[in-house]
């Protein structure tokens, strides 16, 4: 009995652990090749996104502008409204992951505490038109999705053709949020 409850509890442990084992060695999503990181900066207007508790209070207006700095770090201002009409707002910093700039680590940190080893979240750039008018970025987990465009609203066939190209890398876009801008 002893012998078949220990059995029963390996089997569901490595049942349950076998998922996340899985997760962690699938490739990575791809990345465009390069970014032309001047190009990049300015507003980008949030058109959907995987949910992320840092985003659970933004119901429209969500933009992210990016400023390049000297030192090639980025800032970056995201703001949002709320659903009594307040906009809210939380201010970061980015720095090229990789030699393309298709990689980025982001903090949104307190300034005091961005050196330290944790707080940082990968911002991957996954699909970028070549006008540079539509963005799909993600993480390598797959856990968030942002659909981007400079403008608040895109053709519906974009919309689609970028939805696609998240599938293809292996998103799970079922709680996918499509803002109303």
């Amino acid at each position: 009995m002893k012998k078949t409850a220990l059995l029963s509890a390996w089997i569901l442990g490595a049942a349950l652990i076998q998922p996340a084992v899985a997760a962690e060695t699938a490739a990575p999503p791809a990345t465009v090749a390069e970014v032309d990181v001047p190009r990049y900066m300015g507003r980008w207007h949030e058109i959907a996104r995987l949910p992320m508790r840092f985003q659970n209070d933004c119901v429209r207006d969500v933009t992210a502008d990016y400023r390049l700095n000297e030192n090639r770090s980025v800032t970056v201002l995201n703001r949002c409204r709320k659903a009594d009409g307040e906009m809210i707002e939380a201010t970061g910093l980015a720095k090229a992951a990789d030699a393309g700039g298709s990689k980025l680590k982001v903090t949104f940190l307190p300034k005091g505490l961005r050196w330290l080893p944790f707080g940082k979240a990968s911002y991957w750039i996954l699909r970028l038109d070549e006008s540079y008018q539509t963005a799909l970025v993600g993480t390598p987990d797959r856990k968030y999705l942002w659909l981007l465009s400079r403008t608040p609203d895109i053709d519906e066939a974009v919309y689609q053709r970028y939805l696609d190209t998240a599938r293809e890398q292996g998103y799970d876009l079922d709680g996918l949020i499509r803002n109303p801008n």
